[in-house]
């Protein structure tokens, strides 16, 4: 099968890889900026993104939505006409105010999880962002776009599938993680699949769909490809690259990790998440690691009931202090075994 271009309403990508974005501080302007040179779509991770600010620690959601702004506008410069977007969970506390200082700095894409984005199509309106949410179930996938035109005569331009093979918090239980199929999935994503393409033909556009959560090859590719995708979302592998913004010692956790460290964690908000195994999580099993401040990153968070400060605990890792961090990953860390170039991993997918 020919591997063709993305197109997402009027933005083309020659690559049909999209860069997941990874929080706190993973993929920023550095890593989304050399994807988007080099074919692919790069994704900066709105996530306390404005950890470095020395606001920070007072004032973090006006640093954040400084950060936002300005990550864009280096991540273009590098891009040189490529496609920058940005991931923004919607459990991101002041949400709404994130979506705007994005749409404001000219973002191409608005890529939405952890939580149904059910207000992205108004905080998008009179602007050429194009806006794509991330589902895991048909169920999922029809909510959202039957609320989208209801609401405000809008499909998605794009549809993100994230499987349970996928890093960071997963739109799964543990059981389902556990249990889970690729075979049986495929058929889920099939369904969804038809799902849009009725809402394609119905706005009379071609809406994308691409597969995430343990895409690793361009065989994996190729298999998605052919359920009817057109592309697919890496996060993990773009970790150990010269481009990313993570400290060094973070992209040798990931170089060194073995498949049997990978674990599901329980994060504080209650949604399990896969991370690689450390004396960070080994330290959680002896009980609560007391939260000193709270940096209003998720609006469903209790500093007083939670097990951990889970932007602490991403700070830590992001900045190199990976015994005391929380390190996120694909279920398939375990493959990646040597730094390399974004361009090496994108030359793979022409």
């Amino acid at each position: 099968m020919e591997i063709k271009p993305l197109k997402i309403g009027d933005l083309v990508a020659k690559i049909p890889v999209i860069q997941g974005g990874m929080g706190v501080g993973i993929s920023l302007s550095r890593l989304a900026g050399a994807v988007a040179l080099e074919g692919g779509v790069g994704i900066i991770s709105t996530a306390q993104i404005g950890f470095q600010s020395p606001d920070f620690d007072k004032n973090p959601i006006a640093a954040n939505l400084k950060a936002i702004g300005e990550e864009i506008k280096k991540a273009k410069e590098i891009a040189k006409g490529g496609i920058i977007g940005v991931n923004i969970m919607v459990a991101t506390k002041d949400y709404e105010e994130y979506v705007k200082a994005a749409v404001k700095a000219g973002v191409d894409l608005i890529i939405s999880g952890a939580g149904l984005p059910t207000t992205l199509p108004k905080l998008i309106e009179g602007s050429r962002t194009k806006i794509a949410p991330i589902v895991s179930s048909l169920k999922s996938a029809d909510v959202i776009c039957k609320i989208w035109d209801r609401k405000y005569k809008k499909s998605p331009d794009m549809v993100v599938i994230e499987g349970a093979k996928a890093g960071g918090h997963l739109g799964f239980t543990v059981e389902e993680i556990e249990q889970f199929d690729e075979s049986e999935y495929d058929k889920e994503i099939e369904k969804i699949i038809s799902l849009v393409n009725q809402y394609g033909e119905k706005y009379n556009k071609q809406i994308p769909v691409v597969v995430a959560g343990g895409v690793f090859d361009q065989k994996d590719l190729m298999h998605y490809l052919e359920l009817g995708a057109s592309g697919v979302q890496i996060a993990s592998r773009f970790v150990a690259t010269y481009e990313c913004d993570a400290d060094e010692k973070y992209k040798q956790a990931y170089i060194n990790a073995k498949k049997e460290d990978v674990v599901i964690v329980k994060s504080p908000v209650g949604l399990p998440g896969r991370a690689i195994n450390n004396p960070f999580l080994e330290r959680l099993k002896e009980g609560p690691i007391k939260v000193s401040s709270c940096r209003k990153c998720l609006s469903h968070c209790n500093p007083a009931t939670i097990p951990y400060c889970i932007t602490q605990a991403l700070i830590n890792a992001a900045k190199g202090d990976i015994d005391h961090g929380l390190l996120f990953c694909g279920e398939n860390v375990y493959r990646i075994n040597k730094m390399v170039h974004v361009k090496d991993i994108l030359d793979e997918f022409r």
